[in-house]
């Protein structure tokens, strides 16, 4: 069922936005893989086996990012994900990619939650201890032709509404999705926006560990 076809692995390091450098490069990457949709051209009523199939390929995906932004598990601070799905595969496709995706980044990064229940959608917030990925992994998804462009969404892994960490990353794989196609996407950053200042809760003063505030 699962049928890798190309891995894109993309990693920014941004050292300057007007203002004055900051002491530590901000680092944010995101890592792609075209995988093909067994259930292109038709519909498929029960799609949940390829969620199940999806679960080893996150974790490896996601152990592959953190590897290629050559920062230890401790300095990742912000997550996401998305799906582009080709033109012969419809929209739920790429919905299959939030447990498999979400629970993948948030192992990762010390989770101590349920997975089932992660699974069956009652475990996005909270379920962990401080410190533990709590936050939802923000997500977004769309059909779309071969190069097309994804802006995946980036929030601060412990709590939603840490408004320095709101951000995006964009993702283009080349000649990908073909009509027959899926690309899965992991994203992740290593701090907030450089010179963030538009007020909001701050990641130093979380309080509920509730995953939002």
């Amino acid at each position: 069922m699962i049928e890798v076809r190309r891995v894109l692995t993309h990693v920014e390091e941004i050292h300057h936005e007007f203002g004055p450098p900051p002491a530590t490069p901000w680092r944010r990457g995101a890592i792609a893989i075209v995988l093909a949709n067994p259930y292109a051209g038709r519909h498929e009523p029960d799609i949940l086996p390829m969620m199940d199939a999806l679960q080893p390929l996150g974790i490896e995906m996601a152990e592959r990012l953190r590897a290629a932004m050559g920062v230890p598990v401790e300095r990742i601070e912000g997550y996401g994900k998305g799906a582009i799905v080709g033109a012969a595969g419809e929209i739920e496709h790429g919905a299959l990619w939030h447990v498999p995706g979400g629970y993948a980044m948030r192992a990762l990064l010390g989770w101590k939650g349920d997975q089932a229940a992660y699974a069956r959608g009652q475990g996005e917030a909270g379920g962990g201890q401080p410190g533990n990925a709590l936050a939802i992994v923000p997500s977004t998804k769309k059909v779309g032709p071969p190069g097309v462009t994804l802006d995946v969404p980036l929030t601060h892994i412990n709590a939603s509404y840490v408004r320095s960490h709101f951000d995006a990353i964009e993702v283009r794989v080349p000649g990908a999705p073909h009509a027959d196609e899926i690309i899965y996407i992991l994203a992740m950053s290593t701090g907030p926006r450089i010179h963030a200042r538009v007020g909001g809760l701050k990641a130093v003063d979380i309080s509920k560990w509730d995953g939002q505030r």
